[in-house]
């Protein structure tokens, strides 16, 4: 990582949706999303897009709803594993919402947000996997509040709202790989 806390070996996109931190506000928590715009279409340049604040929402009949829509994830993994950042890992990326992990709200204030291109019902690639486990264990080294007991799915945080990343995640392989 370097000093602005942007990792060295990444694919870089900036977002402009992001915010500082509370002050004080450890980072001890990564969440696991999915993405794929339109939903279920991979390969596209829309994620990119929708995070940039660049998507033209007359495209698809689906990006009509997200509109106006500001959101970020601090990474986003491609099919082919490709990781790309999106916002500085001690920035505060708007991914989780209206969220709570362990009695305490507002997960954006003390999380990392990954997003794995796919659908809760596609299985994950490989590659995504590998991917995954090595940014994870970056991830850990520079933040070792995050323990394997504080990676956790969008699901869990927000559980009712959100469904990611969906039973097609193996979450068996992917915390072995840790």
């Amino acid at each position: 990582m370097t000093d602005s806390l942007w990792l060295d070996e990444v694919r870089r996109c900036p977002s402009p949706h992001f915010n500082q931190r509370p002050c004080g506000c450890d980072i001890s928590l990564l969440v696991i999303h999915n993405i794929s715009l339109p939903p279920g279409v991979f390969g596209t340049s829309c994620i990119d897009d929708l995070f940039k604040g660049t998507l033209d929402c007359s495209a698809d009949p689906f990006f009509e709803q997200l509109q106006g829509l500001e959101v970020s994830a601090h990474f986003m993994i491609n099919r082919q594993g490709v990781v790309t950042q999106y916002v500085a890992t001690g920035d505060r990326a708007w991914h989780a919402g209206v969220s709570e992990f362990g009695g305490v709200s507002n997960c954006n204030d003390f999380s990392i947000g990954i997003e794995l291109e796919g659908t809760d019902t596609t299985p994950y690639t490989d590659v995504q996997y590998q991917s995954l486990a090595k940014l994870t264990a970056k991830l850990q080294q520079q933040y070792p509040l995050i323990t394997k007991g504080r990676i956790t799915g969008h699901c869990d945080i927000a559980p009712g709202r959100k469904t990611d990343p969906g039973q097609a995640f193996d979450w068996r392989r992917y915390k072995g790989m840790l």
